[in-house]
């Protein structure tokens, strides 16, 4: 068994399958290992479809990530023939009163100014609009929409694995159901050491998703919390055409009076697979391993009665499935990609938090290139992030 690589990536999914491809592409000997077997539904990447979206409310400097990644999504596609990207449009609903959040103040504003700044077909909607365009939204009549052509859904389980197989076809080696117990810098090697062996390389990226505060330990203490999250499918009242793709966008919602937005995405299941809505709990924190991963038909039921039932009429109480997923969280939404404090051969990334899987594809590559290449060809927007003024990707 092959033990020595130029480099290591620890963990498989949106980010660690993304590296590894990429390091491969570049003709790195190249290992990824994963305690599961990705794409699994124990992380952050499963539940069918992420949303994608390029004008960035997060902070405009996220654009290029998300527009390189659109790129690299389409030459995977033609190079697999897998359906990985779907447009639909996307519509963020916002008011002038007191509403949820997506992520940080200004979400709304911050998405618009970042389509002007670089050029991102959208247009503004007031209340009137949104519902001759998108009847399925009740909105009120202070309620505005900013529409944007080129948002739509990723297949996260799809993504993931068309990125492992093109690494396996590049060369890299990737170890399944492996679990790592630790790893340890030494005269500017890294060794891994798993429950199956040990493993040594000159650089290791972890992009472990809500398994790096274990990894890492006291260093990083406080950094990352993980939240559990749940996934819901209702079941549509009438035709499931009301909301299938091409009729019914991506959406964000920061809705008035509440202190979290709902999103969603069209029904990609056919009748009776139900539209999947979701929001966000940033108030409880958990484990991989404490984690409830059953979902509770009180749970089910607030959700319709709160978030679903006022917003769509066209949806019913019948929940087809829920699911729980993970966000490994900072504590200002940012991405963390920086060298372990103890060990400079170690790169840490944790590009997530929430918003991460859009710019997945565009971060591995830039990881790849800070490992061959010393640098990354594009900005990499973490806390404390300066622009460089560097944005091309090639």
């Amino acid at each position: 068994m092959q033990t020595s690589f130029d480099a290591i990536v620890l963990g498989l999914g949106a980010m660690g399958s993304a590296t590894l491809y990429q390091l491969a592409r570049r003709g790195v000997r190249a290992l990824g290992i994963d305690r599961f077997s990705p794409p699994h539904a124990l992380g952050s990447s499963h539940g069918d479809t992420r949303i994608t979206r390029l004008a960035i409310g997060e902070g405009e400097e996220y654009t290029p990530l998300a527009l390189r990644s659109h790129e690299i999504w389409r030459g995977i596609e033609r190079e697999t023939g897998r359906d990985l990207l779907t447009t639909t449009g996307g519509l963020v609903v916002s008011s002038a009163g007191p509403r949820a959040t997506c992520h940080v103040p200004g979400f709304f504003a911050n998405t618009l100014a970042a389509a002007k700044r670089h050029g991102i077909r959208h247009e503004l909607l007031d209340a009137r609009d949104i519902r001759r365009r998108f009847p399925q939204f009740a909105v009120s009549g202070d309620e505005v929409g900013y529409y944007e052509h080129e948002a739509g859904f990723l297949r996260p389980e799809a993504c993931i694995a068309a990125q492992l197989d093109l690494a396996g076809r590049g060369g890299a080696v990737v170890r399944r159901d492996e679990k790592v117990l630790g790893f340890e810098e030494s005269r500017g090697h890294v060794r891994v050491v798993s429950e199956r062996g040990e493993y040594r390389a000159s650089r290791l990226v972890v992009t472990a998703g809500p398994w790096l505060p274990g990894l890492l330990g006291t260093t990083w203490a406080g950094r990352f919390t993980v939240r559990r999250q749940v996934l819901y499918w209702f079941r549509e009242k009438g035709p499931v055409a009301d909301f299938a793709p091409g009729r019914f966008p991506v959406f964000i919602w920061e809705l008035a009076g509440q202190a979290q937005p709902s999103y969603g995405f069209p029904a990609i299941d056919g009748p009776g697979g139900g539209v999947k809505i979701a929001t966000e709990q940033h108030e409880a924190a958990t484990t991989p391993e404490a984690v409830a991963r059953e979902v509770a038909p009180e749970e089910i039921r607030a959700m319709y009665e709160e978030k679903v039932a006022p917003c769509f009429p066209g949806l019913s109480g019948e929940c087809a499935r829920a699911v729980a997923c993970l966000y490994t969280m900072t504590a200002d939404c940012r991405f963390v990609i920086e060298p372990h404090p103890q060990m400079p051969s170690v790169i840490v990334a944790s590009p997530c938090s929430g918003h991460g899987f859009k710019h997945s594809a565009a971060l591995g590559e830039a990881l790849a290139q800070v490992v061959a290449d010393g640098r990354s060809r594009i900005d990499l927007p973490v806390s404390g992030w300066k622009p460089s003024g560097r944005e091309s990707p090639a």
